[in-house]
């Protein structure tokens, strides 16, 4: 492990501009505020939350997100419900908890979550910060000079009246998210096939499917949960997923419903409607409905090289935070996937806040570097493809990461409700989200102090 140090010193008030109001874009700003910089956050909707603000009206974008500039940034769709319990999803001050009036379940829907984000605005005093319907369309460096005296040019339009303002910042932070940008497969016969295709990026509601053939491509949390919405109003549902080796809990779910099915992978589409699979078998679809992830996007960055996307891998970053030679005043919080996310993003915050202060500081950028190869090496020796990079799926990672700044470890009771959670996915697929095996512990749980304290006070 990289050390770093950390030094009694006078903090030092920075001027930081943050791009996104979502969940990693909020807790920065908390952070920044607390730490005495001025922080400005920008965010292109018209409120806080992000991926969590459900935007209903997709008319206006490209149907499978193809435009430049995405005019729906929400990827959310009517139905969607959280994959994983409340109880571990608040910030480390600031549970999720239920109230009175609101959707009280552990699994809830996706507005619950967004209100919860509205909560913590308030409480913590951040909508003061934050710029609505600004889209940001230029970051890049004032100068060019080592250490960490750059500064940035940050230009931004505001949306409604085409106002354009440039703005010169200590530091940047990109809070942007990781489910917005469509990543497509490549499949022989996309451009020439003449039916409806779209991404789950634009995915609502399965009422315009109704009675249609429908060709599901991806069989992650998405590809299984949107093909459960369609199989009550489509005609058919065929799931087509690169491995047969499916969990237990789909295997129930194909079982059940007499119009669901399940597919390798593509082998082409032809031009009069046929979708055929590599195992030689065919169908005549309405529409193929492409679950297949997203990509990092960073249209409006301008780092001369320093920070590249290559094939889903941002980088090189230390950490996924850092680039070395542009620390610490730009910084990435949010990029990591598949660990349990307030708390690490919050843990990111922290210690970006720390060290835009001087209270602690980086390695060298070429022990940062060393640091990325080695990450990168044991990706690659584990057989792990670069689009993965950042695909963590590691409690202890998540514990080395909080060593840095000297944030608690992740709770075990937290750790404990996550691996039951995932495990009862895969069996259950279709019912986990109301039923579940933990309840004694998660009744033990409630009681710890995390969730018993009769306020929260920024």
């Amino acid at each position: 492990m990289v050390s770093v140090t950390t030094e009694p010193v006078k903090s030092q008030s920075k001027t930081v501009c943050v791009i996104g109001a979502g969940p990693s874009g909020l807790v920065s700003a908390r952070e920044l505020k607390k730490e005495g910089h001025k922080v400005v956050v920008m965010e292109q909707n018209n409120d806080v939350g992000g991926q969590w603000l459900y935007q209903p009206n997709v008319e206006e974008e490209d149907p499978l997100g193809k435009n430049k500039t995405l005019k729906v940034h929400s990827s959310v769709y009517s139905s969607l419900r959280l994959a994983t319990p409340r109880e571990i999803m608040g910030f480390s001050d600031f549970p999720f908890t239920t109230k009175k009036g609101r959707d009280t379940r552990r699994f809830p829907g996706h507005e619950e979550l967004w209100l919860y984000l509205k909560d913590f605005c308030q409480v913590f005093g951040l909508r003061e910060m934050i710029r609505f319907n600004i889209r940001v369309d230029f970051v890049g460096m004032v100068n060019d000079e080592d250490g960490d005296r750059k500064r940035w040019m940050v230009k931004s339009v505001e949306k409604k009246s085409g106002e354009v303002m440039e703005e010169v910042f200590d530091a940047v932070v990109i809070a942007t998210g990781h489910y917005a940008y469509p990543r497509l497969p490549s499949i022989k016969g996309m451009d020439v096939w003449k039916r409806k295709q779209l991404h789950s990026h634009v995915y609502r509601m399965p009422d315009s499917f109704r009675d249609e053939v429908v060709v599901v491509v991806g069989c992650s949390i998405s590809g299984q949960d949107i093909s459960i919405d369609l199989v009550e109003m489509a005609k058919e549902v065929h799931l087509s997923a690169k491995s047969q080796d499916i969990p237990p809990g789909l295997s129930k779910v194909i079982e059940k419903h007499q119009n669901l099915y399940l597919h390798p992978q593509i082998e082409s589409l032809e031009e009069d409607g046929r979708v055929i699979f590599i195992d030689g078998s065919c169908i005549a679809a309405d529409t193929i409905l492409y679950c297949t992830g997203y990509e990092y996007k960073f249209p409006f960055l301008e780092s001369k090289g320093r920070v590249k996307v290559d094939d889903n891998r941002v980088g090189p970053l230390f950490e996924h935070t850092f680039s070395p030679w542009l620390s610490p005043s730009l910084s990435f919080v949010g990029i990591p996937r598949k660990l349990i996310g307030f708390p690490f993003f919050e843990s990111q915050a922290k210690w970006i806040a720390k060290l835009l202060s001087g209270k602690t500081s980086l390695p060298s950028a070429d022990q940062m570097m060393e640091s990325i190869v080695e990450f990168y090496s044991s990706k690659e020796a584990n057989g792990i493809p670069k689009r993965y990079t950042h695909d963590l799926a590691d409690f202890n990672y998540s514990d080395k990461y909080a060593d840095y700044i000297g944030f608690p470890h992740l709770e075990e009771w937290r750790k404990k409700l996550c691996k039951s959670s995932i495990l009862n996915s895969l069996e259950n697929i279709e019912t986990y989200r109301d039923s579940w095996n933990d309840d004694d512990f998660l009744q033990e749980t409630l009681q710890n102090s995390y969730f018993t304290q009769l306020s929260t006070t920024p």
